[in-house]
């Protein structure tokens, strides 16, 4: 593993570049990766169990 010391900025240009020289499919992919995977995380919001769930089941 390397160890590499960068500004925000330069880590952000690196992050883009990578990204755009994906094609647009993997572009897409990679996005649904990422949503899949973002419950991994760090963050500092609390989970609220006061939502409610529409859920929508069809006549049968």
């Amino acid at each position: 593993m390397q160890v590499q010391f960068r500004t925000k900025d330069e880590a952000n240009m690196e992050q883009e570049r990578d990204f755009l020289a994906l094609s647009p499919t993997e572009r897409v992919y990679s996005f649904l990766d990422l949503m899949q995977n973002i419950h991994r995380f760090p963050t500092k919001a609390k989970e609220s169990h006061d939502n409610f769930i529409i859920q929508i089941t069809t006549g049968k």
